[in-house]
């Protein structure tokens, strides 16, 4: 399964995989993900960080999205990770391909500092990204509220690229960025 960085090519079939998302999911999206001047306005910006996306084996369908987003000013030195992964390759391990491929690109473009947030309520993303070397930073309650009305918290997971170089050895990222720099 290919991972590609997101171009303009690429947008229709982005727009059909958050279209064909379930409602809650996308509740826990912060972009306007199903608006079309949204995800095109992705494919050509020329900010730090990238948009990357998982197609079938066909070429044509997105099953998966990740991005790493530098945060503004003060805290430039800090990448938001955002991961969707279609509902029918849950488990698949195409999560952790994508979450390791931004760790990789984030790195790689010189943040010191990566943050995701993840509702409290799914383990398997906690699982997932702790697997990857992040830690819990901040647990706010009643942070979110889902389209039925019910608040959920939300946590705040970082991974401090110096402090956990050796996690990063274990888990393979050290030589996939050793090989992106060659």
């Amino acid at each position: 399964m290919p991972v590609v960085e997101l171009g303009p090519e690429r947008c229709d079939a982005l727009l059909a995989f958050f279209g064909a998302l379930p409602e809650g999911d996308l509740t826990f999206i912060k972009e306007e993900v199903t608006d079309p001047e949204t995800v095109r306005g992705w494919a050509t910006e020329s900010s730090p960080g990238g948009r990357w996306v998982a197609l079938d084996t066909g070429g044509d369908e997105v099953t998966g999205y990740v991005a790493v987003r530098p945060l503004p000013g003060w805290s430039d030195h800090v990448g938001e990770l955002r991961l969707v992964v279609s509902p029918a390759r849950r488990g698949s391990g195409l999560g952790r391909e994508l979450a390791r491929r931004a760790v990789v690109e984030g790195v790689s473009a010189g943040l010191t500092k990566l943050v995701v947030e993840v509702v409290a309520e799914q383990g398997a993303a906690l699982a997932l990204f702790t697997d990857l070397g992040f830690g819990g930073e901040a647990l706010l309650r009643d942070h979110i509220r889902d389209r039925g009305g019910e608040l959920r918290d939300l946590m705040v997971l970082a991974h401090h690229v110096s402090d956990t170089w050796a996690q990063m050895d274990t888990v393979g990222i050290g030589e996939e960025l050793d090989a992106s720099a060659t």
